[in-house]
């Protein structure tokens, strides 16, 4: 193996990584241009949690623990079972999808590091083996940014002095990584989209674990509806959008999924045999 030659599995990982950044690079696209314009502004913007996955995991397990359950609960109440078969149904649909959101979201994100680390590892061996090279890969960057040749070489070989910077500086010029925050922790997620998905899969069982029949039935489709159009509007305060569409597109979502399952049940009246 010659000094500057990568290992088979960085070599692999460096025949991935066109199409990688490529695919990226689409998915940017894909949204409308934004350029600079005048507008309210509330101090300087973070995205926080958001970038760590944490946030989107939360939001998604609390909405799915809502709908999923909802649509568990109603399709069992729309088939005339009795209460004990549907707090049996409603916690079975509680575990079952709170230890799948975790698995889920676990996986997910730590795959997503390991790749993401793996691309990384084979940046800073490129950086180590060819630093003239990489300098001018990222003047190249500069350049297309609309960087005039010479301040850009000049950029590129100063942020090229120090390696930590280096590496810094072409992960997120070239690869499109936040080291810092991009991420994310896996455990994090996981645990974000269990408790969040326990929480929503709570609120349409709760009324039937103290009543049953009809006042359970509107009990918890009431609730239900409640903690949508709130999940909603919460959601709204992290995206911009507006609080009153959110919720009622969340409300139209989660009732329109548990209306279908109810009309399901009774169509079909399953009975369940002990």
């Amino acid at each position: 193996m010659s000094e500057h030659s990568l290992p088979p599995e960085d070599e692999r990982t460096k025949g991935m990584l066109p199409e990688l950044v490529a695919t990226r690079r689409r998915l940017r696209a894909r949204a409308d241009r934004l350029v600079p314009h005048p507008g309210p502004i509330e101090g300087e913007q973070s995205t926080g949690a958001g970038k760590s996955g944490t946030l989107r995991a939360a939001i998604f397990g609390v909405n799915d623990g809502l709908v999923s359950n909802a649509a568990l609960i109603m399709g069992f109440a729309g088939a005339s079972q009795d209460r004990e078969v549907i707090v049996l149904a409603g916690i079975a649909g509680l575990l079952a999808g709170a230890f799948s959101m975790a698995a889920g979201e676990y996986v997910s994100m730590r795959v997503q590091r390991e790749v993401l680390e793996r691309v990384l590892h084979l940046e800073a061996h490129e950086l180590g083996s060819d630093p003239e090279g990489e300098a001018a890969e990222l003047a190249e960057i500069y350049e297309r940014k609309g960087v005039s040749p010479d301040l850009a070489a000049a950029l590129a070989a100063e942020l090229s002095n120090d390696p930590a910077t280096a590496l810094d500086t072409h992960a997120r010029e070239e690869l499109g990584i936040d080291p810092d925050q991009g991420l994310g922790s896996p455990w994090g997620a996981a645990a974000s989209s269990f408790v969040t998905f326990t929480v929503g899969a709570l609120v349409p069982l709760v009324p039937y674990l103290f009543a049953s029949g009809t006042i359970a039935l509107i009990a918890s489709a009431l609730i239900t509806s409640i903690a949508l159009m709130v999940v909603g509007a919460m959601t709204a305060r992290v995206t911009g959008r507006s609080p009153v569409q959110a919720a009622a597109r969340q409300f139209v979502i989660g009732a329109g999924a548990a209306g279908v399952t109810y009309l399901i049940g009774v169509a079909l009246g399953v009975s369940v045999v002990g």
